[in-house]
């Protein structure tokens, strides 16, 4: 079986599983998913939904992220994982949007890897979900599935996110994406043995 058919197997089954997927990180516009998705590096969907309708209700706008403290952000988000860290770079990227985009959230990957806290995966994300632009972010889940798939040889996600973009149709990247992590979720846990994993004994059968 070839890669491109065990793609369109995978494509396929995730489809009759997750025929809508929803956005797993609470939000209301662009600024409050990229505040949501910095805050996603190392920490669960379900954390970072518990911490931010406390830090939406002070500041749901750059302007007003921007003006709290980086203390008072921390204090906030402390049971996030690297929240010193990941505080300071949301007041400096709040800063930064109001003096160079007006407070605009930008739609551009280029502009949004500028700003502070925010990789190449972050801004796929905002730009998949927040402006539909077409984007493949690919996490160290999406890695490990499309590994354990033989998919991608990958030995980095960027590597991984290249094979991806090969492999399934460019109108496909962001609902894929979000399916494959409902789908590891659920059925193929990383720090389970799989058990419930069907789609990979699918892709190999005689």
């Amino acid at each position: 079986m070839t890669k491109k058919q065990r793609a369109q197997i995978v494509m396929d089954e995730l489809e009759k599983l997750y025929p809508e997927v929803d956005i797993p990180l609470d939000h209301e516009d662009p600024f409050t998913l990229l505040v949501a998705v910095a805050l996603s590096a190392q920490t669960t969907d379900k954390k970072v939904n518990e911490v931010t309708p406390h830090l939406f209700s002070r500041a749901k706008t750059a302007e007003e992220m921007a003006a709290m403290d980086t203390e008072d952000i921390q204090q906030i988000i402390k049971e996030v994982g690297l929240a010193p860290t990941k505080s300071r770079n949301l007041k400096k990227m709040a800063e930064m949007l109001v003096e160079k985009h007006a407070g605009v959230v930008p739609q551009t990957f280029e502009e949004l890897e500028e700003l502070p806290g925010v990789g190449h995966k972050t801004a796929s994300v905002v730009m998949a979900q927040a402006f539909g632009h077409p984007a493949f972010p690919v996490d160290t889940h999406i890695h490990r599935l499309m590994k354990q798939w033989k998919l991608t040889e990958g030995k980095n996600v960027v590597q991984t996110e290249n094979d991806a973009k090969k492999l399934f149709p460019k109108d496909r990247w962001n609902k894929l994406h979000l399916q494959i992590i409902y789908y590891g979720r659920e059925y193929s846990p990383a720090r389970g043995r799989g058990e419930k994993d069907f789609i990979t004994p699918m892709l190999f059968e005689k």
